[in-house]
C-alpha cells in the first residue's frame, strides 16, 4: 500500500491523498443506454427479448419466472445454504422491523391539527446483479425492508445465464423474502423495463439495488425522467476504511481490507494507522493473504491503488474519516466505541476486532446497501424508510386559520404572492360577513 503521513501534508495535499479515482464516464455508454431505454419503451417485451439475446447471450422463452420454478429452487437449495439464508433473513428482519416509522400528530392548541403519516411506496423494483457470482444477500437486503414497509408490489429482476435461467440461490432468496414477481432480465434493459413497464413487466415507482456501470447509468437516466422511476442512491465502487493502532491484529485488518478489494479492481481500500509498525505489519499480511484468494488478481489490482494513512492521534484519525466518508468503516483500535461515537460520516460502522465487514454484508442484521464515493456525508444506507414516503396533513377550524392569518398574509406580501394572501383574506372576509 502507498503510505502517506497525514501530519506532513497541507490541506490541499490531504484532499488529494484521499481523492477517489474519477468515475469512468463513457459518452458512448450513456448514448447506448439511452438507446436501450428507448427501445424498451417503444417495443416493450420484444425489445427485452432481443436485448437479452444480444447482450447476455440468452434466448428466453418467457421473461417472468413462474412460481413452480421458484418453489423448485427453494426445495432444491442445499440445506446448509438454506439454513444460512434463513438465519440471516431472521436477523435482518428483526433489526429492520424496529426501523418502521410511526405517524406523528400535533395539535397547535389554537384550532389547527397536524399529522405526518408514513405510507409505503406502491410499486418497487429490485435489481440483483449476477456478474461473476449470484448475490442472494442483495435479495435479502432489499426485499426484507420492502416487505416490512408494506409495499403492495415487489418486483425483482436479475440477469439470466446463457441457459436462460436465474441462479437458483437468487430465486430461493426471493421466495424466502416474499417477492411478488421475478423476471429474467439484466442490465440497462431491466432498469428500463421496471421504470416504464412492458406488456409483462409492471412499472415501478422506485428502483433499488447495485449493478454494473450500465445499470448505474440506466438508473441515473430513468430517475431524471418524470415518467421514469426514482433511484435508491448514488452508485460508485465499493470501499472500506480500516482504522488500527498498536493494539490491533494485523491479520484481521488485512483480511478486512482484502474482503473489500476482491469486489472489483476499482474497489477502494484505505488503512488509517495510529502506529507505523502496525501499518507495516498489515501491509505484510496483505501480501501474504492476497495470494490465497481465488480472486487474487482483482484484489491485487485494487490494492495497487490503495493507501495507508499514518496519523499520530485519534483526532487526526477522525479528521481522515470525516474527510473520506467511507461506505464501510472498521474501527479496530483500543477504544473503538469512543471513536465510533465521534463518527458522523460513514455508511456503516463496524466496532471492534470481532466485527468484520463481512458480517454486515450477510448476517449481522444491518443493511449492506450503502452510500459510496463520499455520499455518506449526506445519504443514508438502505432501510425500511427507503421504501416509504411521508404525507403531511393539516386541518384548521375558522379559529385556527384566524390564529395564523396575519402571519400568512404578511409573509405572502413579502414574497409578492398576492394570490396566496387573498386565499386567506377571502376566508377572513367571509367570517366577518357571517358575524355581521
Amino acid at each position: 500500500m502507498k503510505r502517506i503521513n497525514w501530519n506532513d501534508l497541507n490541506p490541499r495535499e490531504r484532499q488529494d491523498a484521499l481523492r477517489r479515482p474519477a468515475l469512468s464516464e463513457v459518452p458512448e455508454r450513456a448514448q447506448r443506454v439511452a438507446e436501450i431505454i428507448k427501445e424498451v419503451r417503444v417495443d416493450g417485451d420484444a425489445a427485452v427479448f432481443m436485448l437479452t439475446e444480444e447482450l447476455d447471450g440468452a434466448s428466453l422463452k418467457s421473461l417472468e419466472v413462474d412460481n413452480n420454478t421458484i418453489e423448485r429452487a427453494w426445495a432444491g437449495l442445499d440445506s446448509s445454504l438454506r439454513s444460512a439464508m434463513t438465519n440471516a433473513a431472521d436477523r435482518i428482519t428483526k433489526f429492520h422491523k424496529l426501523q418502521k416509522p410511526v405517524e406523528i400528530q400535533f395539535d397547535t392548541g389554537d384550532g389547527t391539527a397536524l399529522r405526518r403519516k408514513p405510507v409505503p411506496i406502491s410499486r418497487v423494483g429490485l435489481y440483483v446483479p449476477a456478474g461473476s457470482a449470484p448475490l442472494p444477500s442483495t435479495v435479502l437486503m432489499t426485499a426484507i425492508p420492502a416487505k416490512i414497509a408494506g409495499c403492495p408490489l415487489i418486483v425483482l429482476a436479475a440477469p439470466p445465464g446463457r441457459d436462460g435461467e436465474i441462479a437458483s440461490s437468487i430465486l430461493a432468496a426471493a421466495r424466502l423474502c416474499g417477492v411478488d414477481r421475478v423476471f429474467r432480465i439484466g442490465g440497462a434493459q431491466a432498469i428500463a423495463a421496471m421504470a416504464y413497464g412492458t406488456e409483462t413487466v409492471p412499472k415501478t415507482d422506485k428502483i433499488f439495488g447495485p449493478g454494473s456501470a450500465w445499470v448505474a447509468e440506466a438508473k441515473r437516466q430513468v430517475a431524471q425522467d418524470p415518467e421514469g422511476a426514482v433511484a435508491d442512491m448514488p452508485a460508485g465502487p465499493s470501499e472500506v476504511m480500516v482504522v488500527v493502532d498498536n493494539n490491533s491484529d494485523p491479520v484481521f485488518a488485512a483480511a478486512d481490507l482484502l474482503s473489500q478489494a476482491e469486489h472489483g479492481a476499482d474497489s477502494q481500500a484505505v488503512l488509517v494507522a495510529l502506529d507505523e509498525k502496525i501499518a507495516a505489519e498489515v501491509d505484510a499480511e496483505l501480501g501474504r493473504q492476497v495470494v490465497e484468494l481465488p480472486r487474487r488478481t482483482i484484489a491485487a489490482e485494487s490494492l495497487s491503488k490503495s493507501v495507508a494513512v499514518l496519523v499520530r492521534t485519534e483526532d487526526a484519525a477522525i479528521e481522515v474519516i470525516e474527510s473520506y466518508a467511507p461506505e464501510h468503516l472498521l474501527l479496530q483500535t483500543a477504544r473503538p466505541r469512543e471513536l465510533a461515537d465521534r463518527v458522523s460520516s460513514a455508511g456503516s460502522v463496524f466496532i471492534g476486532r470481532y466485527s468484520p465487514e463481512a458480517a454486515g454484508d450477510y448476517a449481522a442484521g444491518t443493511n449492506h446497501v450503502l452510500p459510496t464515493y463520499g455520499a455518506a456525508r449526506a445519504v443514508s444506507g438502505l432501510g425500511v424508510e427507503s421504501f416509504m414516503r411521508w404525507i403531511s396533513f393539516q386541518e384548521s377550524t375558522r379559529e385556527g386559520l384566524e390564529a395564523m392569518a396575519d402571519s400568512i398574509e404578511e409573509l405572502a406580501k413579502c414574497e409578492g404572492l398576492e394570490g396566496h394572501r387573498r386565499a386567506v383574506a377571502v376566508r377572513r372576509g367571509a367570517k366577518n360577513e357571517a358575524v355581521a
